[in-house]
């Protein structure tokens, strides 16, 4: 499978029409046909549904499509990588994050390199652990923050000086928000909504002291802010980290930590026997110098 040939793959895919994607890379139609009628026999799937007026990814060709973005992202990033003079720090850091206030500390790191080396870019994936795990075993992201347990046969791990607290997110008018923290006897047959990563936590069954199916879990969600929208339309209390969410009083809702008490460590990953870009490199040895200045929690 060439990459050339991946390349005419998502120009079609992203056109929906063979003589739209002909035209923009500059091929005849004829020749691009024969291209992915080569490309489907070589894989024995089609890859596309074709009519007479447009054409739409089959399965098999929904999945190939997103593994050739990854793939070619990949090799664009290499490419530039490699374009690099070893005396020169620049391109592009890829750092993928959970939702955590600890995510400043990427960010503060991020702005003292740029103003040492100002042609150093900083892109920031968000998403729950288990898509910055997918990115990061994929190449595509240099670091990833992740809340502990962290694997350490695969990852190495920098522990950041930052603890966030666990808690739910409640409405002003639930009858929880008037106490200071909340207990499992509290949220007993209480409607729940958690992320799927929460799920998966030891601590969250842990401190219920129950099993999964004897909680009133009514939703679940990847990012707090859609998480947050379901427990101000009143579907629900929210298992979440505290400051993700505005709990000011026109937003009418409010944060109320775990009792007892439930914290999480932060860590920045990469992957083991990495081999950084400049870039990334400098990117690690200014966070490492930050943590060092900064008091722990």
């Amino acid at each position: 499978m060439e990459l050339r040939v991946l390349r005419y793959f998502l120009t079609v895919a992203q056109q929906g029409n063979i003589t739209s994607a002909a035209r923009l890379l500059h091929i005849t139609q004829p020749t691009l046909s024969r291209q992915i009628r080569d490309l489907e026999e070589e894989l024995g799937h089609p890859l596309f549904e074709r009519n007479s007026h447009s054409i739409s990814l089959t399965p098999e060709g929904l999945l190939l499509r997103r593994r050739a973005e990854e793939i070619l992202d990949l090799v664009q990033k290499t490419e530039v990588e490699l374009a690099q003079p070893d005396s020169v720090v620049a391109g592009d850091v890829y750092v993928g994050a959970g939702e955590t206030i600890g995510a400043h500390f990427l960010t503060q790191a991020a702005c003292i390199l740029r103003k040492k080396y100002p042609d150093v870019h900083f892109h920031i994936f968000s998403g729950d652990g288990v898509d910055v795990c997918e990115r990061l075993d994929k190449g595509l992201l240099d670091f990833g923050l992740l809340f502990d347990p962290v694997d350490q046969k695969k990852y190495s791990a920098l522990r950041l000086p930052h603890q966030d607290v666990w808690g739910v997110l409640l409405r002003r008018d639930s009858p929880l928000a008037q106490k200071d923290a909340v207990s499992p006897e509290d949220l007993a047959g209480q409607p729940l909504i958690v992320s799927r990563q929460t799920l998966k936590r030891p601590f969250f069954l842990d401190w219920f002291g129950k099993n999964t199916e004897e909680l009133n879990i009514v939703g679940t969600y990847n990012l707090i802010f859609n998480g947050s929208l379901m427990v101000e339309d009143g579907m629900g209390c929210a298992f979440s980290l505290a400051g993700l969410v505005n709990v000011s009083s026109p937003t009418g809702l409010c944060f109320r930590p775990l009792e007892p008490r439930v914290e999480a460590n932060i860590y920045l990953v990469w992957k083991k026997h990495q081999v950084f870009s400049r870039a990334a490199e400098k990117y690690l040895e200014e966070l490492r110098r930050l943590i060092v200045s900064l008091p722990s929690e």
